[in-house]
């Protein structure tokens, strides 16, 4: 595995290769020099909560730029997934924000790529079925990402397809300047048109995530699990775009999934 990184490179001129930081069983500080050799990306799989968060202190921070700088690599940020930035209560709405923008604030100093962004409980039904609450969260959402955006680029504000229809929230992402964050397992969990969707989003995608989906329906497994005409096209549209700056993130989360993703890549470059 070590040696990947370097194919990856005489292929993708534009494109990072990524991995998260659980893929050994230990911290985040561990995980970064288990990785430093073998990707150039890691998403930092960050949580904060009242009963558990995972939250580096500054002297780690400090450690990790050090570390990140020595390998020459970059970092997404994966922000908390229990909030709630489309809150029907203003009230809740801001204390999800509020916990996002501590973890930016203490990760800016890694200047990252892309700051993974869930909008998350949005209502039940389509807009056209529930049109007024739609509206509400999509305003709640514009709310958040307001407040994001005054302490970063727009751009590195990456919006992640989940298991609703990301088109309902598209034209807020465009709206706003942000990113997307297309997570390839995602679509395929709901029965996405993946080719569609990467010709109408790729051009405003920053990351992508990619991992399988097995034969009982469960996610972020090896990409050994996907489609390989589907992996090619996927790789040839990174490959044909040269100019824009992007990572691509094997979201997965162990050394054997790890090791059997890089084997499947390495095959289909």
């Amino acid at each position: 595995m070590e040696h990947f990184r370097k194919t990856w490179r005489k292929t993708n001129t534009a494109c990072r290769i990524g991995t998260t930081s659980y893929i050994i069983p230990d911290d985040i500080l561990p995980n970064l020099h288990y990785l430093k050799d073998i990707v150039e990306d890691v998403e930092l799989v960050l949580f904060e909560s009242d009963e558990f968060s995972n939250l580096p202190d500054p002297a780690d921070v400090g450690e990790m730029d050090r570390i990140l700088k020595d390998a020459q690599m970059t970092v997404t940020v994966h922000l908390p997934l229990d909030a709630y930035p489309g809150a029907e209560t203003d009230a809740e709405r801001k204390r999800s924000a509020e916990k996002w923008l501590r973890v930016m604030d203490r990760m800016e100093p890694l200047v990252p790529f892309g700051w993974v962004v869930h909008l998350n409980d949005p209502p039940e039904g389509s807009p056209a079925e529930n049109p007024g609450k739609w509206e509400h969260w999509i305003a709640q959402c514009a709310k958040t990402i307001d407040e994001l955006a005054a302490r970063t680029d727009a751009a590195r504000l990456c919006v992640e397809t989940l298991s609703y229809d990301f088109s309902h929230v598209f034209p807020l992402v465009r709206e706003k300047h942000c990113s997307v964050c297309m997570d390839i397992g995602h679509l395929l969990l709901t029965g996405r048109n993946v080719d569609a969707d990467l010709e109408a989003w790729l051009g405003h995608t920053r990351i992508i995530h990619l991992h399988g989906v097995n034969e009982a329906g469960r996610d972020h497994v090896d990409i050994g699990h996907l489609d390989h005409g589907l992996l090619h096209r996927i790789l040839s549209a990174l490959q044909a775009d040269t100019d824009t700056p992007r990572v691509l993130t094997l979201e997965i989360f162990s050394q054997k999934d790890l090791k059997t993703s890089l084997d499947v890549l390495e095959n289909a470059l």
